[in-house]
């Protein structure tokens, strides 16, 4: 049996157990259960405090976590990223009110910064040559400058709303975040085999983010001009239609893409274009 630790609430709660649920792992999100077993994989959810996951899995307590790279970077516990899962993406930045003329990272010689990340950003600052007086505040770091507590922050962004409602302006990116797997460094062969399936799994899902199966009647006298603008896989698939004079064109399409390769497909004569999503993708 594999142990995961998971926040226990909030948006990587929600991103973590949506990942499960679309690689076929069962698991009951109940708040009420600190420890809850999947039902169709040899898995075990713990939900834990954000903070705390990267020590509970270090010590042993859980044998994996996900957990924001923020996270687990500020408590610089002894663990293994595994895998980057790509969701719950955010960035630390330092933030000053909107009436500064700020010209420089300089600025912040002296100055005052609540943050609930001191480990970053003194590291940070230290790289620098910045003398900083840290100030470390658990709560709504964001109102600090507004009440006299501070002359900046040192938090997480996401959109960037939150500075804007407190006449806060981001002015230094210090780092990138996203959602890791990280894993415990003793973890048995029992448990890598069931890690590995697990990461199959992963992988197969986000292999099929923003894909589609694509499905047309293309005329065969333009087969070959089709087939040029099609970034299939590998190549796609021609099936013969009862009518000699056409053929079925199977194939996936990227999102990004999607629109202007269907209307080259259109131009070319491709019709009864049927469009699928993609739950999981095996390469």
């Amino acid at each position: 049996m594999l142990r995961i630790a998971v926040q226990s609430k909030g948006r990587l709660f929600e991103d973590t157990m949506n990942l499960l649920s679309e690689a076929d792992i069962k698991v009951s999100a109940s708040k009420r259960t600190l420890l809850v077993q999947a039902s169709n994989f040899p898995l075990e959810v713990l939900y834990l405090r954000d903070d705390d996951i990267p020590q509970s899995v270090a010590s042993g307590v859980a044998d994996i976590g996900v957990v924001g790279e923020n996270e687990f970077v500020e408590r610089h516990e002894d663990a293994d990223i595994i895998d980057r899962l790509g969701f719950s993406r955010c960035r630390l930045s330092l933030a000053i009110p909107k009436s500064i003329d700020y010209k420089g990272l300089e600025w912040f010689n002296g100055k005052k910064i609540a943050t609930s990340y001191p480990y970053i950003l003194k590291k940070f600052m230290d790289e620098k040559g910045i003398e900083t007086d840290i100030h470390v505040i658990t709560g709504s770091v964001e109102i600090s400058p507004g009440i006299g507590l501070a002359d900046g922050i040192f938090d997480i962004v996401s959109s960037g709303s939150t500075l804007v409602s407190n006449n806060l302006r981001e002015v230094e990116v210090v780092m990138q975040s996203e959602a890791l797997l990280i894993g415990n460094k003793q973890l048995s062969d029992e448990k890598k085999t069931i890690l590995r399936d697990m990461l199959f799994r992963f992988e197969a899902v986000r292999q099929a983010e923003d894909k589609k199966y694509v499905r047309m009647n293309a005329p065969k006298s333009r087969l070959d001009e089709i087939i040029k603008v099609l970034p299939g896989l590998k190549s796609p698939t021609i099936i013969p239609l009862a009518d000699d004079e056409w053929c079925s064109v199977h194939t996936v399409l990227d999102q990004k893409r999607f629109w202007e390769i269907i209307g080259k497909l259109k131009e070319l004569g491709a019709q009864g274009i049927l469009v699928t999503p993609i739950e999981k993708m095996i390469l």
